[in-house]
């Protein structure tokens, strides 16, 4: 049996595809810099069902993290540059040791990465 916590965050934040207009004409609008709201779930793998590792913690501490890495003071949001949503769960991923994590742009499109 693997027994995952789970933790669901929204965030607010900027990025773009720089070479959207190039490979896909259509949404060339991409391109340029624009707003989403962050939809990520993180799934991590723990040893026994005691909670040993406490998933309000686990939140903040990824919550915490991306504010650190990406949150810029002066747009009052988080600027992700040309990351994508692949890219993002990639990166978190890898950071936290998850089995699983989704970041899905405005709940409606997004990536998801497994371990």
């Amino acid at each position: 049996m693997i027994t995952n916590i789970i933790v669901n965050l929204q965030i607010e934040g900027l990025h773009n595809w720089p070479d959207a207009k190039k490979v896909f004409p259509e949404v060339g609008f991409l391109s340029s810099m624009h707003r989403h709201n962050w939809f990520i779930k993180l799934k991590k793998e723990v040893t026994h069902s005691d909670r040993d590792i406490e998933f309000i913690i686990f939140k903040r501490n990824v919550l915490d993290y991306l504010k650190q890495k990406y949150y810029n003071v002066d747009s009052r949001t988080h600027e992700f540059g040309s990351k994508s949503c692949e890219m993002l769960a990639e990166e978190l991923l890898t950071q936290f040791e998850c089995n699983y994590v989704s970041v899905m742009e405005d709940n409606e499109c997004g990536a998801e990465v497994l371990k």
